[in-house]
């Protein structure tokens, strides 16, 4: 069973923030962290968005990312990425990513996910945006975990349908609600991947620090794990 700690946007722009939350996912249970690497003037509108700034402020260079690689490896905790734009494959493949996160946003886009399929690698791919009753891309030779996803941000508990069925069809569960008691019951009905969003503190300034857990949290939905090993 993993934990997936999401830093995503979280580190505000912050690299060194970004390697705090790092450590701290290493320290409390964590098996992975999580980035988001996209351009953001190209990912996001400014039209509507209230957060358009701390999105831009929160893109990572190619040096950020090579930094923030070797720091994982030194912590040794798993680097893996959303990837939202085919320019920026080169990256990743640069420092040879071991597997990549499909986010649900990027499910019909078809382009990327030729592309990302091409490199052979296993995918995580979030279920949030993807409507049909069957799995999507069944045909396809990668090894690929499923997570069950409800897109929004933060997701009512009312709104997640956690059942021992759910995983028997998926992987695991990308969890949006706030707190950790619907990851405690995917774990406890056998998914064996919880990815979540992993902040410092809920109050910072950015659009997921609310619905992200904590160290404390973290440290808690990590005694859980004995549930699946």
């Amino acid at each position: 069973m993993q934990i997936i700690a999401e830093i995503g946007q979280n580190h505000n722009g912050d690299i060194n923030l970004a390697k705090e939350l790092i450590s701290s996912a290493k320290q409390n249970g964590a098996d992975v962290v999580k980035f988001q690497i996209y351009n953001a003037k190209k990912l996001f509108s400014k039209k509507n968005n209230p957060w358009y700034k701390n999105n831009v402020r929160s893109e990572l260079s190619e040096e950020q990312i090579i930094d923030l690689n070797e720091y994982c490896k030194k912590t040794q905790i798993e680097f893996m990425a959303s990837v939202f734009d085919i320019d920026l494959i080169k990256i990743t493949e640069k420092i040879d990513m071991r597997r990549y996160k499909i986010a649900s946003r990027s499910i019909n886009d078809k382009l990327l996910l030729s592309k990302i399929f091409k490199l052979n690698k296993p995918l995580i791919i979030s279920l949030g945006y993807w409507k049909k009753p069957y799995l999507p891309f069944q045909n396809k030779k990668n090894q690929i975990d499923y997570l069950y996803c409800v897109s929004k941000y933060p997701a009512k508990t009312k709104d997640i349908k956690l059942s021992k069925k759910l995983f028997k069809k998926v992987s695991g569960f990308s969890d949006h609600t706030i707190g950790i008691k619907s990851a405690i019951k995917a774990i406890k009905c056998g998914a064996k991947i919880i990815e979540k969003h992993f902040t410092m503190n809920k109050k910072f300034e950015g659009p997921d620090h609310i619905l992200s857990m904590t160290p404390n949290e973290l440290k808690e939905l990590s005694k859980y794990k004995q549930y699946n090993i």
